[in-house]
C-alpha cells in the first residue's frame, strides 16, 4: 500500500461507520436540546425581570377595583339610607391596607360631621346597611353552587313601624334587580309588609299546642303612592 494514498480512499469498517452515524445523531439531538434550553432560560430570565412590575401593576389594579366597588356601595347604600330614614346622611368607607389585605371601616356623615353607625341612630342605620352589604356579598358567590336566596331575620328590628314599608320596598326592588328570593322575618305588624311584599305569612299562636299560619296576598300599589 502506498503512503501517498488519500485518506478518503481508505476503506472504513462497517461497524465504525455505524457508530459514527449514531454519534452524529446524538450530537445533533444534544445541540438542538441545548438551543431549546437556552431559549427557555432566556424567556424565564425575561419573566423574572418583569415579575416585580407585573405584581405591582396587579396590586394597583386590585386596589383600584376594590375602591371602585366601595364607591358603588357608598352611593347605593346612601340612597337607601336617605329613602328609608329621610335624613341628609351619607355612608362613607375608610380603607386601610395591611400586607395586601384591606380592612374597611364604615361611618355616617351628616353635614360634615361623623357619626357612629350603631350608636348614632340607635341601630336603624345598621339594620339598613346590613341588608345592603349582605346583598352585595351574595352577588359575588358562584350561582352554580349557591342559590340566590336570602333570609333576613329581624333586619328591621330598630326601625319605627312607619319606616318599615320603605325598607321592604327597597329590599323588594333590590331582590328583583339582582335575581334574589328574599324571606323577611319580623316582629312588626304584617300590614307594614303587605303593600310591597309578594306575599306575607302571619304566624298566630293557636292554643297551647301549635301555631296557625294566615296568608295574605299583596295589596295593589296605588299610583299616587309616595314610595312607588
Amino acid at each position: 500500500m502506498s503512503n501517498d494514498m488519500p485518506l478518503n480512499d481508505v476503506a472504513v469498517p462497517v461497524d465504525m461507520r455505524s457508530r459514527l452515524l449514531k454519534f452524529r445523531v446524538h450530537r445533533d439531538h444534544d445541540v438542538a436540546e441545548e438551543t431549546e434550553t437556552s431559549r427557555d432560560l432566556e424567556q424565564t430570565e425575561q419573566y423574572i425581570a418583569l415579575s416585580d412590575k407585573v405584581e405591582s401593576a396587579l396590586e394597583t389594579l386590585s386596589n383600584n377595583l376594590f375602591q371602585e366597588l366601595l364607591g358603588i356601595i357608598e352611593d347605593k347604600l346612601t340612597v337607601a339610607l336617605q329613602e328609608v330614614l329621610e335624613q341628609p346622611i351619607q355612608l362613607k368607607a375608610d380603607i386601610d391596607w395591611k400586607r395586601n389585605a384591606a380592612s374597611v371601616d364604615f361611618h355616617i356623615e351628616r353635614e360634615g360631621n361623623t357619626e357612629n353607625i350603631v350608636k348614632g341612630q340607635g341601630g336603624s342605620v345598621a339594620n339598613i346597611l346590613s341588608v345592603g352589604l349582605r346583598l352585595f356579598a351574595l352577588t359575588t358567590l358562584d350561582e352554580s353552587k349557591h342559590r340566590r336566596f336570602l333570609v333576613l331575620d329581624e333586619q328591621n328590628f330598630w326601625l319605627r313601624p312607619d319606616l318599615v314599608p320603605r325598607l321592604v320596598k327597597i329590599v323588594r326592588d333590590a331582590g328583583s334587580a339582582l335575581g334574589f328570593q328574599i324571606l323577611m322575618i319580623s316582629h312588626h305588624d304584617s300590614a307594614n309588609f303587605e303593600r310591597y311584599a309578594d306575599r306575607t305569612f302571619r304566624l298566630i299562636q293557636s292554643g297551647s299546642d301549635g301555631v296557625s299560619v294566615v296568608v295574605h296576598d299583596p295589596a295593589p300599589e296605588s299610583p299616587d303612592d309616595p314610595l312607588s
